[in-house]
């Protein structure tokens, strides 16, 4: 429920959103109540509505239980775009009726070989073009009925076998490979106008041999902004997984992040990491004017799209919450 804590991160350490997990969610009531709360808080304070994201792919990835809807299967077991704008539709109803604006999905990785791939369980599958149709039938329906997408995890990991929540995978496949591929359904959503893109913690040798993609500048900056033309929402993945919080202190992060035009970066935990990124970001759009005026785009970005998306952070949809079933 909303504590103390949470209130600091928003009127002290000015947080631009919060991610729910599972232990956060109770019965939909409860739910609805800590969403209120966190958005009429930000309200009281003068700041902006937050966003409030959740990682609802379905599948193996879905923090809301019954009585929401549940997905066996996720998106592996989509069969069709009918399937996906099912699965997609109801999910962004129910997100709405309890306040939550924005998913991170769909999984646009592809799972090439589905009996090592990191991703085999989470993906659409192992063809390009499925993975595209149905990823943006997702990120279509989703934002058509108010909710942030969020295409996840560029520019692509199904070729690891390593899971980045445990250390660093590095990955040696070639641009032109990867531009064939693995780069097609996020060429695809970017098309589409997704309102988010997330960066993986992977290694692309060939694309930048030095950083992982979510701290990546030529991979965020270079590739995502500048080859493909994305304006919209850049995120990291959760800086404290073991591909980052092994290799990376949180300032050095921070660091990298503003100078790639990255506009949120995800601290999933409770910890000192966050008010040290504060402080950090603080000090870099003091100290240096170059990072000030990547931070103003950044700003700009995220409230251009909190004003379409999140309604000065009114709770909409009635109060009641409606059990369906799939």
């Amino acid at each position: 429920d909303f504590n103390s804590e949470l209130a600091h991160l928003i009127d002290t350490l000015n947080v631009g959103g919060v991610i729910l997990f599972a232990a956060n969610i109770g019965a939909p009531g409860q739910l609805q109540q800590l969403c209120a709360d966190i958005q009429g808080h930000a309200r009281a304070c003068r700041r902006p509505p937050l966003f409030i994201a959740i990682d609802q792919e379905g599948g193996q990835v879905a923090r809301l239980k019954k009585p929401f809807t549940e997905f066996p299967g996720g998106s592996p077991a989509l069969r069709d775009e009918a399937d996906a704008e099912s699965f997609a539709a109801i999910t962004a109803r129910e997100l709405t009726l309890v306040g939550v604006n924005m998913d991170m999905a769909p999984v646009l990785d592809i799972a090439f070989d589905p009996a090592e791939s990191v991703m085999a369980g989470r993906a659409f599958g192992a063809d390009p073009d499925r993975v595209t149709r149905l990823g943006l039938t997702v990120v279509r329906t989703l934002q058509r009925e108010g909710i942030l997408a969020v295409a996840k995890h560029f520019p692509g990991i199904g070729r690891t076998t390593l899971d980045s929540h445990r250390d660093l995978p590095r990955l040696a496949t070639d641009y032109a490979t990867l531009a064939a591929s693995d780069l097609l359904p996020f060429k695809a959503a970017v098309q589409a106008d997704v309102a988010g893109i997330m960066l993986s913690h992977i290694l692309y040798q060939d694309l930048d041999p030095d950083w992982p993609a979510s701290l990546s500048s030529r991979i965020a900056d270079g590739l995502l902004r500048g080859e493909l033309g994305y304006d919209g929402l850049v995120m990291t993945d959760d800086l404290d997984m073991g591909a980052i919080a092994r290799h990376y202190d949180i300032r050095t992060c921070i660091r990298r992040i503003l100078a790639a035009d990255i506009d949120l970066a995800l601290i999933c935990h409770k910890s000192p990491k966050i008010a040290a990124a504060h402080e950090e970001i603080a000090r870099c759009l003091h100290d240096d004017p170059d990072l000030a005026a990547r931070g103003e785009r950044c700003l700009a970005r995220i409230l251009r799209f909190k004003s379409a998306y999140l309604s000065g952070g009114e709770m909409q949809g009635p109060s009641r919450f409606p059990v369906r079933s799939f």
